[in-house]
């Protein structure tokens, strides 16, 4: 499935969303840039896990934020950043730029945190804002529960497009990267497919559980039967 948007325009212009995407933008083509030198990059700014472990109070807890900004591709990068694109305007216009700042970040630090502590021996870098991402589509979820997101199903080799409530795109897509986190354990390999299924359930469950804490308090308004009316 692949979201192409939400039925919920942004009130106000995302500003740290749009930094966010922008500087992951940055990051990634300076990595092309950097050439042969590339690897030697997000092995030093990628979170490994063995190596955090081993020193955590060193610079080694700066990769759980520098990790954040890395991508290992084009696909990588562009689905990270569409989703982000779609899901995080919405999220930042109910907790404010600065409360989003710091809700994005936190969810990226525990995505990698859980990460490290289900692969303690791992030597492999990991990369990604996808961490973070999921915190932001778990504050989605429980902000914007009745809103939908058109979606691209590409069912027999025929593009099907179709409006699906939020609460069923991103509680599919968070039971699929449950299903696949306890299928990596299962098979002893650490990210399943190249992919780091835990921390996208870390960076989840932290959108879930932080997101009360960040919501400002809003002013008394009329209520509405469709939850995305009037914006």
């Amino acid at each position: 499935m692949i979201p192409l948007r939400d039925t919920i325009p942004s009130r106000s212009f995302p500003i740290v969303n749009s930094l966010l995407i922008a500087v992951n933008v940055l990051v990634f083509f300076l990595t092309l840039a950097a050439g042969a030198r590339a690897g030697d990059l997000v092995r030093r700014l990628g979170v490994v896990p063995a190596r955090f472990l081993d020193d955590p109070a060193s610079m080694q807890i700066l990769t759980l934020f520098s990790s954040m900004f890395l991508h290992g591709g084009w696909f990588h990068l562009l689905s990270n950043m569409w989703a982000l694109y779609i899901f995080g305007d919405n999220v930042e216009d109910r907790l404010g730029s600065v409360r989003y700042l710091f809700f994005y970040l936190l969810g990226g630090v525990v995505a990698g945190l859980t990460h490290t502590l289900l692969n303690t021996q791992s030597q492999v870098p990991t990369i990604g804002a996808s961490g973070a991402i999921s915190a932001v589509m778990a504050a989605y979820l429980l902000l914007y529960p009745r809103a939908r997101v058109i979606t691209l199903i590409p069912l027999f080799f025929l593009p099907w497009f179709v409006e699906l409530p939020a609460l069923l795109f991103i509680g599919f897509w968070f039971i699929s990267q449950l299903f696949d986190g306890f299928l990596s354990i299962a098979s002893g390999v650490q990210a399943f497919g190249g992919v780091a299924y835990w921390a996208h359930v870390g960076g989840f469950i932290a959108g879930l559980a932080f997101l009360p804490l960040f919501l400002r308090r809003r002013p008394a308004r009329r209520t509405f039967p469709d939850e995305y009316y009037p914006w």
